[in-house]
């Protein structure tokens, strides 16, 4: 495509922007028109609007739910029920969610027409970012994606994350090739189901192209921070790869193997060298910048748990590379885009574009706070809901979606603040997930989780007449990949002198993996197969530990009155308070048990 072509699309894109957001309150409202004539003789919504197609029968009589409400009828599609259940289209494949229900990954129905959404999302990218940096079209882009484990539903559809479902889609697959969508990493190795064969070859052609590469980035920045450090690993192998013309024996995915042989035509001795001369250098600072000296930005989610990643990708950037957040999407739907993807990482918001899904919103508070409400899956009336057009600035609200695919009012469990407006269109800044106190990657640990999985390890220290009488956690990113850390405070019966010393590290990795055991399908996926988090580790430290970090939290302001110990810690200070009681310390052994 020329580039008077590639101009032009961009314009289209930029204007269609602007005619969505101008008349949102429109668009919503032909969008749920639009969902009620496909949708309305479903089983589901016949339930509550018999055979009504009206909005106003919608909003009065079908309830906010959340996914235990609407899982029997997906599990029916699941094994075998007509999709006439919740959609009027066939559902063509399941999307996996990150988060569970019963310790299983949460089911989306996905139908043909959602692929071309989530397409119209991603295509107006680039149009976005070429208002703020030039020349992008000049060289090539290395994203580094993969795909996860796939599984089938008893009835044979496919069900895997969202995705894994566009990268084997052939909207990714036929893409238009153009200059601004020139990536680095041959389709075969993003396709590739071997995640360190797949890793290394896109770095290797990331290396190989190290001139041409204008911008660097991955989905999650979790995901490239894993990159660079699988990088700090295995730079020799790749730099022997590209000295000699020859690719590592150990990469044996036949397609993969094909597609590196078209890269490495012939030995390249001086680029091997340049590439072992940055990376042999003792320090990492800046390695990027280094490596890939023209690249402008790097491109992955920073937001939420995420942006727990920042202090490394400055450190390894030199802070001279932005940081751009460019999309707000899950697996039940891709919902709007950063108009301004220059801005600190802390300022990022996202405009929801109306033409996605059925916007509306449970208003939770304002003026800086929000209402933490602990029964998640509490009743909302539906008469407390907003509409898209109708939220309030530096309100703060939780999301609900009615989508094509059969879900109706449905609680995303995003909490969003209101920061402003592009024309009609709400911009909403990510503030967390409801209820999630630990996340590294793709898992998300709630509080429920955590304590049913400590609950059931505590068991093991009966023997010893020892209790655990508190417990907080907290998600260490110092290292690639990070781990969960759970700090222990242990009363243990005076009968025992010796019972620092039964409390050996061994019993301590009996807890650790009895603890991996308990948390859900995610975590586990993510620990056995996608190698994403490391082991879970427990901090034992001395008694009365507990005693002192609530004086720190009253010190700071928190009432003793209504004082609890809270389940995830953030604060460095605390952090500094429990690591300086340590007394023992162990990591699980082996990975949890973990069947796709």
């Amino acid at each position: 495509m020329d580039g008077k072509k590639l101009e032009y699309k961009g314009w289209v894109a930029l204007k269609e922007i602007e005619r969505l957001t101008e008349k949102a309150d429109e668009v919503q409202e032909t969008i749920l028109k639009a969902i009620l004539m496909q949708n309305g003789e479903t089983e589901y919504l016949s339930k509550y609007m018999k055979g009504s197609k009206d909005v106003d029968e919608f909003k009065f009589h079908v309830p906010v739910i959340t996914y235990k409400d609407v899982c029997p009828y997906i599990q029916r599609i699941a094994t075998g029920e007509d999709s006439s259940l919740v959609t009027g289209h066939p559902v063509t494949e399941m999307l996996c969610s990150s988060g569970t229900s019963a310790g299983e990954p949460k089911l989306m129905p996905s139908i043909a027409e959602d692929l071309d959404r989530r397409t119209f999302v991603y295509n107006l990218i680039m149009p976005i970012m070429n208002q703020y940096i030039s020349g992008l079209d000049e060289g090539k882009a290395m994203f580094l994606y993969f795909i996860k484990a796939e599984m089938s539903t008893p009835c044979g559809l496919p069900a895997r994350t969202v995705l894994t479902s566009y990268y084997k889609s052939k909207h990714f697959k036929c893409r238009t090739r153009d200059a601004f969508n020139d990536f680095t990493s041959p389709d075969q190795a993003i396709l590739c189901k071997d995640s360190n064969q797949s890793m290394y070859c896109q770095l290797l052609s990331g290396l190989v192209h190290r001139h041409q590469v204008l911008r660097l980035g991955a989905v999650f920045a979790s995901a490239f921070l894993r990159a660079i450090s699988f990088l700090e690993r295995n730079w020799g192998r790749l730099c022997n790869d590209i000295r000699s013309g020859d690719l590592d024996p150990t990469i044996s995915d036949p397609e993969c193997r094909s597609c590196m042989s078209m890269l490495l035509t012939s030995p390249n001795p001086s680029l091997a060298d340049e590439i072992e001369d940055i990376c042999s250098n003792t320090s990492w600072k800046g390695i990027l910048c280094h490596l890939w000296p023209r690249a402008k930005y790097i491109e992955a989610v920073v937001t939420g748990s995420m942006a727990q990643y920042i202090p490394s990708l400055e450190y390894y950037s030199e802070g001279k590379l932005p940081l751009v957040c460019t999309m707000y999407a899950s697996s039940e739907c891709y919902f709007g885009v950063n108009l301004k993807p220059l801005c600190d990482p802390a300022d990022v918001a996202f405009t929801l574009l109306p033409n996605m899904c059925y916007f509306e919103f449970i208003h939770l508070g304002e003026n800086g706070t929000w209402l933490v409400n602990k029964d998640e899956e509490g009743e909302v009336p539906n008469d407390k809901l907003v509409n898209l057009v109708n939220v309030r600035l530096g309100s703060y609200y939780e999301l609900v979606v009615t989508t094509f695919a059969g879900l109706y009012r449905y609680r995303i469990g995003d909490v969003l603040r209101v920061t402003g407006f592009h024309n009609k269109a709400p911009q909403f800044q990510f503030i967390c997930r409801r209820n999630v106190v630990l996340s590294i990657d793709n898992d998300k640990t709630n509080e429920e989780d955590l304590h049913k999985s400590i609950t059931a390890a505590k068991k093991l220290l009966e023997p010893y007449d020892a209790l655990l009488v508190e417990y907080t956690s907290y998600a260490d990113t110092s290292s690639v990949p990070g781990h969960y850390v759970l700090y222990w405070e242990i009363l243990h019966d005076a009968s025992f002198p010796d019972f620092s010393a039964q409390l050996d590290v061994k019993l301590l990795k009996e807890c650790c993996i009895s603890v991996e055991e308990e948390l859900d399908y995610v975590y586990r996926r993510c620990r056995a197969h996608d190698k994403s988090v490391g082991p879970l580790e427990i901090r034992v430290v001395e008694s009365g530990t507990f005693e002192a970090l609530m004086d720190f939290f009253i010190g700071q302001g928190a009432s003793i009155n209504q004082y609890k110990t809270p389940r995830s810690i953030k604060s460095n200070a605390a952090l500094k308070l429990l690591n300086s009681r340590v007394k023992a310390s162990a990591f699980s052994p082996r990975d949890p048990a973990w069947i796709p």
